[in-house]
């Protein structure tokens, strides 16, 4: 049943089929196919439990956070102040694409706006300074992926959500794994050019009184992480609550920025209602695949499967990890995430692994698709700021950061307590 699945699924995405109607048809027609009863019936209310929840409201809103931050001129400040700290290394500019990309991670909840807001500041400077511009491309193509580890992260919520995992806890799991990846990214780099400097471009050096009035330019983005995180962490605000909170900081970041106008507002709100309308179509959809998954029996017979299979839960779990890092080079990473969890994480969690240590799990594996052609949607974002050149020198830019992303993977199944540290804390 779950080899025909994927198959009709594959299919109805070969046909360019939206992921949503994709999700959708296979629902109805599993049903109709293996259930004795009619769950298409049941569609109105599956779809209405689906989306009556309080916490997929912190969707939306952590996406306005995102939009407004983009369009208050925030991003440059912060790109200024990291290339006065980080600039001095062997790669020069290389570590600034990563730093701010890591920093802008922890308000917007979203890789693609990550990488399209540094590449979008960035990239000029490549072409002046002598880049190596695989090597420049591939590292904003890397540092954009964090937005979806380092919280606030809307994966993270979706990921939640769709297990009924703790999202402040998921959150929380999320900081010292985004962290690492960030400096691991930042290490692989300085190597690297330590062994090519040409791909490093010159290094630059700030005076200690430029460097400071850098830490003053970052002083809103440790405002604006501090509160979020800080009022989730400390119970004071749910995370919708804190999504609220952090609209609300966020507007007043672009006040004092003097960019806050009903033009930017306007053009703000279309695109995070873009982005939501798209977000929780395939939500509702994959929710709705999932009752009928679970309804005629596939996830448990998966389950049992896996049982009866002899492999140890070690091996299971690098096979499923070879399983995602194959299907990331050909479906898109939320579509990737609904399609799977519903029958992956029931599977995970019966061979003794931590809901919340998968989820970060998934979400490096996530991250790793998004940079992995021809599918990677930052490839395409990177190269689309880029706007000269072959998609291929984006390509080859990645393939260092994906091999760092493999030895991170490694790392979490070697040692969960980097995932489980801080939310094991909370207890």
């Amino acid at each position: 049943m779950i080899g025909v699945a994927f198959v009709v699924l594959i299919v109805l995405m070969l046909l360019s089929i939206p992921i949503a109607a994709s999700l959708m048809g296979l629902a109805v027609f599993l049903s109709e196919t293996y259930s004795r009863f009619p769950l298409h019936r049941a569609l109105g209310e599956v779809l209405w439990s689906a989306s009556d929840s309080f916490l997929l409201i912190a969707i939306p809103l952590f996406i306005l956070l995102g939009e407004i931050l983009v369009r208050s001129g925030i991003a440059r400040m912060t790109y200024g102040a990291l290339e006065a700290w980080l600039s001095w290394m062997p790669g020069g500019l290389l570590h600034a694409n990563i730093g701010t990309a890591t920093f802008f991670s922890a308000t917007s909840g979203s890789s693609v706006a990550t990488a399209a807001t540094v590449g979008t500041v960035a990239m000029p400077q490549a072409r002046a300074l002598g880049y190596d511009e695989r090597l420049f491309a591939g590292s904003i193509a890397a540092g954009g992926t964090l937005g979806i580890m380092i919280p606030p992260s809307i994966n993270l919520i979706v990921y939640g959500f769709m297990t009924e995992t703790s999202i402040p806890r998921l959150f929380v799991a999320g900081i010292v794994p985004g962290v690492m990846l960030a400096l691991m990214f930042i290490a692989g780099t300085a190597l690297i050019c330590t062994w090519k400097p040409q791909w490093g471009g010159p290094i630059r050096h700030h005076s200690w009184k430029a460097r400071g009035i850098g830490l003053l330019q970052l002083i809103p983005m440790f405002g604006l992480f501090g509160l979020i995180i800080g009022s989730i962490y400390t119970g004071w605000a749910t995370p919708t609550e804190a999504a609220a909170i952090g609209v609300v900081a966020s507007l007043g970041i672009a006040q004092a920025t003097r960019t806050l106008n009903l033009a930017m507002l306007n053009a703000a709100i279309l695109g995070t209602m873009r982005t939501t309308a798209m977000i929780m179509l395939i939500i509702v959809s994959a929710y709705f695949l999932n009752f009928v998954l679970s309804s005629v029996g596939a996830t448990a017979a998966l389950a049992h499967l896996v049982a009866q299979s002899g492999l140890g839960s070690l091996s299971t779990m690098l096979l499923i990890v070879l399983i995602y890092i194959i299907l990331g080079f050909f479906i898109e990473t939320l579509s990737l995430m609904v399609i799977t969890i519903p029958v992956i994480a029931p599977v995970v969690v019966s061979i003794g692994y931590d809901p919340i240590w998968f989820g970060i799990m998934l979400i490096l594996l996530i991250e790793m698709a998004l940079i992995t052609p021809p599918v990677g949607l930052n490839l395409y974002v990177v190269q689309g700021v880029r706007g000269h050149g072959a998609f291929s020198d984006v390509v080859v830019g990645a393939i260092p950061y994906a091999l760092i992303m493999l030895v991170m993977a490694g790392l979490l199944l070697a040692f969960p307590g980097i995932a489980l540290f801080l939310p094991n804390a909370m207890n």
